[in-house]
């Protein structure tokens, strides 16, 4: 600690703050000193301390006096600290809080955090000594000899060269990410293209595929991407863009329908596609719109909407009296059963399964009993008993 000396706390003309960091302890060695739970600053030229109490109370040390830095980390009860081994005392030192010291170094002890931010930039500052290549014009001026005018000037540039490096850092932050971003825009379609080939060889084994569930998974995806979705940019808006789209809909859907039984809740089919477009999101409007089309087109499937308002894609080859026949036959196997229940046994959304429960109802052949519990459906023993 008798390395340090009284200052001002102001940065000079031609130094720069770096970094700087609240409730920070200085020990001199080993042993504390009454320096506690300051503000640590980092300059292009020194280490500065700050009682956050007493502003007045502000020493510092020239980063020339800095021999070499090592972390010492966190322990149970002690926080991070960064031990700092110094040259021997200058001959022509400033008065500073310690005439001497028995220890040749010091250790500043992060109570908030902030070490690791603060190591690194300390590092790079020592390694490249911008304290030789830009000369502070003026001798640093101690607490105890203030020039009151130089001061006002040198606070003043001091906080616009500070402003000036932040504007020039976030300047180039943003341009680094746009940069990131393009890349990956044009990496997207060489992953689609990429799904594809890989999807199209999964299929030429024809049933080779283990059924682990995870294999089967991973195929499924693979094989809904999309290389060139339908876009208002490539194909206009209105009317034409819809019937585009429904087309390209209807091509991508037609083998996730036929492994759903035909049969695909709106909400379903907004996730599927828009997670096979990649990069170029579909808004619920247009995916509604181009789904209208699907009959006027006469493509293989139509848009549904049921009577409590749930809007479904469904094949054209779907038979809705096999449907209602199968939900009436898994009901009947076991005596009654719940939405939740008759969703997990044929493996479709619970709110599909509510709705062909709700189908065969409105045809007769369920009966429900709603409850506190929940909604029940039972065989009608009306039209198979007398």
């Amino acid at each position: 600690m008798d390395r340090f000396v009284w200052a001002s706390g102001l940065l000079e003309i031609n130094e720069t703050l770096v970094i700087q960091q609240r409730g920070v302890r200085l020990y001199d060695g080993d042993e504390k000193t009454q320096f506690d739970l300051g503000t640590l600053l980092l300059s292009t030229h020194r280490l500065l301390w700050r009682d956050h109490k007493r502003t007045e109370c502000c020493i510092t040390l020239p980063l020339s006096q800095i021999v070499f830095f090592e972390e010492q980390a966190a322990g149970i009860g002690k926080s991070a600290k960064i031990i700092v081994h110094l040259q021997p005392v200058p001959p022509n030192k400033e008065p500073g809080p310690y005439q001497s010291s028995k220890y040749t170094f010091i250790k500043l002890s992060f109570r908030e955090h902030g070490q690791i931010e603060f190591y690194r930039r300390l590092t790079e500052e020592l390694s490249q000594k911008r304290w030789e290549r830009i000369s502070v014009s003026q001798p640093m001026q101690s607490a105890s000899k203030p020039q009151a005018g130089r001061v006002r000037a040198v606070g003043i540039v001091g906080i616009e060269r500070k402003l000036e490096e932040k504007r020039k850092e976030t300047d180039k932050n943003i341009s680094e990410a746009f940069e990131d971003l393009d890349k990956l825009m044009k990496k997207a379609k060489e992953m689609v293209d990429l799904s594809k080939s890989i999807a199209n060889k999964i299929k030429e084994k024809q049933g080779d595929i283990s059924e682990d569930e995870t294999i089967r998974f991973k195929s499924y995806l693979l094989s809904m991407g999309i290389a060139n979705p339908v876009t208002r940019e490539t194909h206009g808006s209105g009317t034409h863009y819809h019937m585009q789209l429904a087309k390209q809909l209807a091509g991508m859907l037609q083998a996730p329908l036929e492994e759903q039984g035909g049969m695909m809740a709106l909400t379903e089919v907004y996730c599927l596609t828009n997670r096979a477009r990649g990069m170029e999101l579909l808004s619920p409007e247009d995916l509604v719109n181009a789904c209208k089309m699907f009959e006027a087109l006469k493509l293989p499937m139509r848009l549904r909407v049921f009577d409590s308002g749930v809007m479904v894609v469904q094949l054209q080859s779907h038979n809705e009296d096999e449907m209602i026949a199968s939900a009436l036959d898994t009901v009947s196997q076991k005596g009654s059963l719940s939405s939740e229940e008759y969703a997990k046994l044929v493996g479709i959304s619970v709110l599909l399964a509510k709705e062909r429960l709700l189908l065969a109802e409105k045809f007769g052949h369920l009966c429900r009993d709603d409850s506190v519990e929940c909604l029940r459906f039972y065989p009608n023993l009306f039209l198979t008993q007398d």
